[in-house]
């Protein structure tokens, strides 16, 4: 049973009236790409006051490339679009299906004993494992053992929980930066690796711009950390609420399933890919992001003042009636190539990303025949990544004896 909070877009609304006094919901197609297409970069940077979100992540991940505005986003992305390209990404594929193995592993037992178990935390080690692997060549162990935020101002410094957040920063930061400090006096003694691949920060360590000048230590710092938190927290998001709705819907495990039995070839689970895709449409692993005016733009006829802010607010955008014919119906097809126009690419970590989750589920469904666990209650959380408040508990079967 799921309960989804229907006063939360009033919420919302509510609270921006009081911090921005002029905002603005967006929940079509055409609004959001003008607001991304028309409208200038650095004309619509992300907003930073209380209560944006981004501004709460500032004393965890600095001004990565999630937070960073106008030149300094553009240099960013510049210098860090190498990591990402297929030649880079490619060996990823077997750091992919060995995290997938140890997650198999760890759940295999509820399989014998029929209990159900709690979805979300075991995916998010698992991603966390490839995440520390891809960025940082970083053999946690982390799925056997298991663990991480909240927000920031003046008066929650000041509480028990503001320490702490202070403190798991600073943990977070002083291991980065002695890996960072330790790759790179690696590379300068022996040059780039050759006995593996390059990973994250060996791009970030080597990249430069057109003036020969390469990222500072704090650059690489904030990077790393928003790329561990990007690439880990939204992942298993997206995998969990995945699981999630194909034990919803049996027949399209099962279609899934039949599928992988059949294609050992990643870029021909088409639909596999179909359900991935429909799942994130129901349920948006980033349920809204904002950006604040720094300059007039006239968005769907309307002309938007310096200061507005502007929600694409993407739960409300994948549930549209005037975009998706029975938008709460779990219907794979919309995403078939004839109903599904091709969109430009917009975020630099996509194909590392649904190739992290289309390996996961596929070896994930390759094991085990899934079901909800009925008794429980799910409760959709609408926080900065979206979950479930009380867990997403299933129950698994294995396919073959």
């Amino acid at each position: 049973m799921e309960v989804t909070g229907i006063l939360f877009s009033c919420l919302i609304g509510l609270i921006l009236i009081l911090l921005y006094k002029l905002y603005l919901f967006i929940s079509t197609i055409r609004q959001t790409y003008q607001l991304f297409k028309d409208a200038p970069g650095p004309k619509k940077p992300k907003p930073r006051a209380l209560g944006s979100g981004y501004r709460e992540l500032l004393p965890w991940i600095g001004e990565g490339l999630l937070v960073a505005n106008g030149n300094r986003w553009s240099r960013s992305r510049r210098l860090l679009t190498p990591a990402f390209h297929f030649d880079i990404l490619k060996p990823y594929t077997t750091v992919y299906n060995e995290s997938a193995e140890q997650l198999i592993e760890q759940v295999s037992k509820y399989a014998d004993t029929g209990e159900s178990f709690e979805l979300f935390q075991v995916i998010s080690s698992c991603t966390l494992d490839v995440i520390l692997r891809c960025a940082f060549s970083y053999n946690s162990g982390c799925q056997q053992s298991g663990n991480l935020l909240m927000a920031n101002d003046f008066a929650f410094n000041l509480t028990r929980k503001g320490k702490q957040f202070r403190q798991h920063c600073k943990y977070v930061h002083d291991v980065a930066e002695e890996i960072i400090n330790k790759r790179r006096k690696e590379l300068n003694e022996k040059g780039v690796p050759t006995r593996r691949y390059l990973d994250f920060l060996d791009i970030l360590l080597t990249a430069k711009d057109n003036d020969g000048i390469g990222l500072t230590n704090l650059e690489i710092r904030n990077e790393v950390d928003t790329f561990l938190f990007e690439g880990h927290d939204t992942t298993a998001s997206g995998i969990s609420w995945i699981l999630y709705h194909l034990a919803k819907h049996p027949e399209h495990q099962q279609k899934c399933q039949d599928e992988i039995d059949e294609v050992d070839d990643l870029t021909k689970l088409e639909y596999l890919s179909m359900c991935l895709k429909e799942g994130m449409r129901l349920s948006a692993p980033v349920p809204g992001i904002s950006r604040q005016l720094s300059q007039e733009v006239e968005i769907d006829g309307k002309k938007l003042t310096a200061g507005t802010v502007i929600i694409p607010f993407m739960h409300l955008l994948h549930l549209n009636p005037k975009i998706w014919n029975d938008p709460l119906k779990f219907d794979p097809l919309r995403f078939s190539k004839e109903n599904i126009k091709v969109m430009d690419p917009n975020c630099i970590g996509q194909v590392f990303a649904l190739n992290e989750e289309k390996v996961v589920l596929a070896r994930f469904l390759q094991r085990f025949k899934l079901e909800l666990d009925t008794k429980h209650i799910l409760m959709k959380e609408f926080a900065l990544i979206s979950r479930s408040e009380n867990g997403i508990r299933i129950l698994i079967k294995e396919r073959r004896g």
